[in-house]
């Protein structure tokens, strides 16, 4: 088990809300249950969030929304419960996984093309927007201008056009590849395109939280390390170097994410095992 002050500001870390919870459970499952069989007891991640600071209570309830919406089904054996994986929620995991795995925050090569989206959506119709810029930032677009949308990546022209159809507007938009021609310097338009500055602030705490951590609990280091690291493939844009601010600490926060993981994966998936083994009826 982590230490008294590991547990506690795991606890003060954990303790804000149900989606901080649930986003937590996300991460055990598709670390442990997904590449473990599918299923999972009810003691058993109690057991495991609970070395994350999070009270009984709060991981049932969290398990019943989750499964509520899709994601989890529930088997009665004896008195106890075991989880499973639906098919949407194995899809989901999979796919995050290889995306948070592949995920280096480095651009090796580009070839100065840009991915260029014309794309708004009217006020009032704010599940349109909302949809348009989440998924959008997600993809890895910027917006340096109201209704224009940017990416150094030429490769999600596909995936922008699945955002622009589930929000209603594809018809009304244009996608281009374009290329930089003259005018103002483009690292200029990146940062206003990009909140560089917030993301980079992100790798810092990222960096100084996981470069000396305790490793008393492997366990729960580890699904802390992939829940800190998950959200970076989401909001980093992988920009070409020369856009970049001077020292920019992606590539030293993904190296530093591979080599943690290497070497706390063997020990938490075994002790994530006897866990299981433990929980059984």
């Amino acid at each position: 088990m982590a230490d008294g002050t590991a547990s506690l500001r795991l606890h003060r870390r954990h303790a804000a809300g149900a989606e901080t919870v649930r986003g937590l459970l996300f991460t055990v499952l598709g670390e442990f249950v997904l590449p473990s069989g599918g299923s999972a007891w009810t003691a058993a991640l109690i057991e495991v969030l609970g070395r994350l600071g999070v009270a009984e209570k709060a991981c049932r309830q969290a398990l019943m929304r989750t499964a509520a919406d899709g994601w989890l089904t529930s088997e009665r054996i004896g008195r106890r419960t075991r989880w499973g994986l639906t098919a949407s929620a194995e899809q989901l995991l999979s796919e995050g996984t290889e995306r948070i795995y592949g995920f280096t925050a480095t651009r090796h090569q580009w070839d100065g093309r840009w991915l260029l989206v014309l794309a708004r959506a009217p006020e009032a119709e704010r599940p349109a927007r909302h949809l348009l810029r989440t998924r959008m930032t997600w993809a890895g677009f910027g917006s340096p201008a109201p209704g224009v949308w940017l990416s150094a990546d030429p490769g999600r022209a596909a995936e922008a056009a699945r955002v622009l159809a589930d929000a209603g507007l594809l018809s009304e938009s244009q996608i281009f590849l374009a290329e930089y021609a003259g005018g103002g310097e483009l690292a200029a338009m990146a940062r206003l395109a990009w909140d560089l500055d917030l993301i980079e602030a992100r790798y810092q705490k990222f960096l100084a939280e996981f470069a000396s951590r305790d490793t008393s609990d492997p366990l729960a280091a580890l699904i802390e390390l992939v829940h800190a690291w998950r959200r970076f493939p989401w909001i980093d844009p992988v920009l070409p170097a020369d856009l970049l601010p001077e020292g920019w600490s992606g590539a030293r926060a993904a190296r530093l994410f591979e080599e943690r993981h290497a070497d706390w994966a063997p020990q938490a998936m075994t002790e994530w095992q006897q866990i299981t083994l433990v929980s059984m009826p």
